[in-house]
């Protein structure tokens, strides 16, 4: 009775199988799609038929099948591991329920070589597609170097220093030894989370102390060997309808001579638009900063909705000028605030001059009842400077709405989606580089640019590398913004919807990428082949025509997605060994834009996918990653790769993928799988001399050491929460120890339970003395 039971759900399951494999291959070969799936459906109906009648070819047809599918996928997709999971897991494991539980003793017996035989293919072939994605690198590790640098033990800024290259030269941590690092301390957050979280602060260190703002700008100062909390400030903020009060960092700043109070000062930006001044080693209000130790940043903006902009990401300070801009909510309407860079006296608080994008003059007064340009491009993540030069660099966001810019002004169109290098006395721009003409896609630059000197034609350049959301890695000389590799206008897609425009050409650099791959029907994914030809079959319906495909009344795949490539998190300088260290993410949007009396139904098509109202243009729009119903991407792993490319070739010296599926998995759920995915990321790296990059970033919550030799991982800890964040390095001025500190705590876009905010500092052992 029982073997009846089982045979008889085994043909049911199978017929229901056959037909949705049958009904959407059918589809899928419509929009130009594998016949695979239409086959293998009417086969899997065969053998349901089979089952069902008794017959002896019943299983072996199922053999059949097993074959002619190893065959496919291997065709396809090669012995790759995670590419032959949706095509080859779900059929092997009814294979393996078939082989072992024989339903009819005629047809078992026939069963045992037509199953056994294609079973243990498949299974060497998934040994052989694992094997070759834990291969290790076979170029040497990294030997440790001694820098001279009188401020080594400090991070005095967001990226270490103003050109932002996150390189260390502390080097008491190498890779020799960083397999012997121990939790030192942990720093819990009681501040409540408010809003949208994500918890991306980089703490700094100086005065033999660390510096850092948590949820609601809450500023604290801890001691750098215990992570004693030594002060606190709370700004009390206001934060009526800001979503997501992220804070990613403070500002540090010593005057040039002593003042009667906060000759070292912390500045930050609160979520209330408000810039603050705090004395470093007491935490109080800078009394002579602005009003009270602090300035308002909504001064000029006219009448705002509340949470409509602030800023996100820390001050930059040159030459005693701290400068500004902040986050502007993407897509809420047409003529949003001025999204322009602010510059104050660090000391006093006085305004010297607004950049934006309608402004010829930005030293020049407002009138009364004048603003700032509104609509003008944002600057929302962290700037670069030159001493030196006395430039500041800002990287810019598109003039909103992302999707629709047929309104943008001249001006926006010239600076939108950009580096624009700031003289920092005047305001005026000395040169600009545009990185996306006309952007429709989301790509602000986020990424703060970096700073190094370049071998280049037998002496050392001036060099800014600008990385961008599309993969891309721009290098101009910081002096003039000549391109020092080539920056190529490629003809692009074209087709927006009716009443934009797109740019004919975009430009591509000559530099090494990490997101040079093209998008196809092979490289979708699942969990398993049902959900894997839906989104081959929605991959074919929707419109791809490689980089740069426009958002139009058609569902789109914009790859990279809006969250990159290369976002805020940058890139690495290993200044000692003439690296670029880049961790990226590869993950398509699917974005459509319906007619503004379609609102309602743009909602109901979309639902769980970020809504666009953009007031001001005839539509609205929506975003989502591109994924399946189980909530599982449709492209392939790896999603998060880390990648060293040699500053001196512009060539890649080593890539790989970065994080395990062990958090992954559908709905929502964690497959506790070890093994290396290429998770999906959000954060940034740290190099230093010792040869060892430290990064979290990635969704299974680990915090690793990385050989910048080879790409091999040394060590790695897992945190209570996500490491989305940049994680830092001092030496401590009292006990001489180093320690590398990351946050951990709430992402957003990488979800997983709710837990506390926290520091977490690592450290080798301390030695006993004798």
């Amino acid at each position: 009775m029982l073997a009846r039971i089982v045979l008889w759900l085994l043909v049911v399951s199978l017929a229901l199988a056959g037909a949705w494999l049958g009904m959407g291959g059918a589809q899928l070969i419509l929009a130009g799609g594998s016949p695979y799936y239409l086959l293998a459906g009417v086969a899997l109906l065969g053998v349901a038929a089979g089952l069902a009648w008794g017959k002896r070819w019943a299983l072996p047809l199922y053999g059949v099948v097993l074959a002619a599918t190893l065959v496919w996928s291997l065709w396809e997709s090669g012995l790759d591991g995670w590419a032959l999971v949706p095509r080859l897991v779900a059929p092997a494991v009814l294979g393996i329920i078939l082989l072992l539980l024989p339903l009819r003793q005629a047809s078992a017996k026939s069963a045992i070589g037509w199953l056994a035989v294609p079973l243990l293919a498949i299974g060497t072939a998934f040994a052989a597609g694992f094997a070759s994605n834990t291969d290790p690198s076979s170029l040497p590790s990294a030997a440790p170097v001694a820098l001279a640098d009188p401020l080594a033990g400090d991070w005095t800024a967001y990226g270490r220093t103003l050109s932002g290259d996150r390189f260390s030269p502390a080097a008491r941590i190498d890779t020799r030894n960083v397999a012997g690092l121990r939790l030192a301390w942990t720093y819990v957050s009681d501040v409540p989370f408010h809003g949208v979280h994500s918890f991306e602060v980089t703490p700094l260190a100086a005065n033999g102390l660390l510096y850092a703002c948590l949820d609601r700008n809450v500023i604290v100062a801890l001691d750098q060997d215990s992570g004693r909390e030594v002060w606190r400030f709370d700004p009390r903020p206001r934060l009526d309808k800001v979503f997501a009060a992220t804070c990613r960092g403070v500002a540090y700043h010593v005057a040039p001579r002593p003042l009667p109070e906060c000759t070292r000062r912390v500045l930050f930006g609160v979520a209330d638009n408000r810039m603050m001044a705090l004395d470093a080693l007491t935490g109080r209000p800078c009394d002579s900063f602005g009003t009270h130790g602090a300035v308002d940043l909504k001064a000029g903006l006219g009448t705002i909705p509340p949470g409509i902009a602030f800023p996100t990401s820390p001050p930059t300070i040159v030459r005693g000028i701290v400068t500004i801009s902040g986050w502007v909510t993407d897509g809420d309407h047409v003529g949003e605030p001025s999204g322009g860079v602010r510059a104050y006296d660090a000391v006093t608080g006085r305004l010297l001059w607004v950049w934006d994008t309608g402004r010829p003059d930005p030293a020049k007064v407002l009138a009364p009842g004048e603003t700032y340009t509104r609509g003008a491009p944002n600057a929302w993540g962290v700037f670069s400077a030159d001493e030196r030069l006395g430039l500041v660099y800002a990287p810019t966001g598109a003039s909103t709405p992302d999707y629709f810019g047929a309104h943008r002004s001249p001006g926006a169109e010239r600076y939108s989606t950009s580096v624009v290098a700031l003289d920092i006395a005047t305001g005026r721009p000395r040169w600009s580089a545009q990185l996306v003409h006309h952007d429709l896609w989301d790509y602000d630059v986020g990424a703060q640019p970096v700073l190094v000197d370049l071998p280049l034609g037998g002496r050392r350049v001036h060099a800014l590398i600008a990385s961008t959301k599309t993969g891309q890695f721009f290098v101009f000389d910081r002096r003039d913004g000549r391109p020092l590799y080539p920056m190529i206008e490629r003809p692009v897609p074209q087709g927006a919807a009716p009443g934009d425009r797109t740019a004919p050409t975009q430009p591509f650099s000559g530099f090494a990428d990490v997101a040079s791959d093209r998008l196809s029907e092979e490289r979708m994914w699942g969990a398993t082949p049902f959900d894997q030809l839906w989104c081959r079959l929605k991959y074919r319906q929707a419109r791809y025509e490689g980089p740069f495909t426009p958002a139009s009344l058609r569902a789109a795949i914009h790859y990279p997605g809006s969250a990159g490539g290369v976002n805020w998190g940058s890139v690495a300088i290993d200044v000692a060994r003439g690296l670029l260290i880049a961790d990226s993410l590869s993950m398509p949007d699917v974005v459509r834009l319906y007619p503004r009396r379609d609102a309602d139904q743009a909602r109901r098509d979309n639902p769980g996918a970020i809504f666009f109202s953009m007031k001001g243009t005839p539509y609205v729009a929506t975003r989502d990653f591109f994924r399946n119903p189980l909530g599982v991407p449709c492209l392939q792993p790896p999603y998060g790769r880390l990648t060293a490319i040699d500053l001196r070739t512009g060539r890649k010296v080593w890539s790989e993928p970065l994080g395990t599926a062990y958090r992954a998995g559908p709905l929502g759920l964690e497959s506790r799988i070890p093994l290396r995915m290429g998770a999906p990321l959000f954060g940034g790296a740290l190099s230093t001399a010792g040869g060892v990059i430290f990064i979290g970033a990635s969704q299974d919550r680990r915090f690793r050491a990385i050989d910048a030799g080879n790409g091999r991982e040394l060590w790695s800890a897992e945190l209570p929460g996500i490491g989305a964040a940049t994680p830092m390095t001092y030496v401590s001025r009292r006990s001489g120890r180093q320690y590398v500190v990351i946050a951990s705590g709430n992402h957003s876009e990488l979800g997983g339970p709710e837990t506390p905010n926290k520091l977490i500092a690592y450290a080798l052992p301390e030695r006993r003395r004798r």
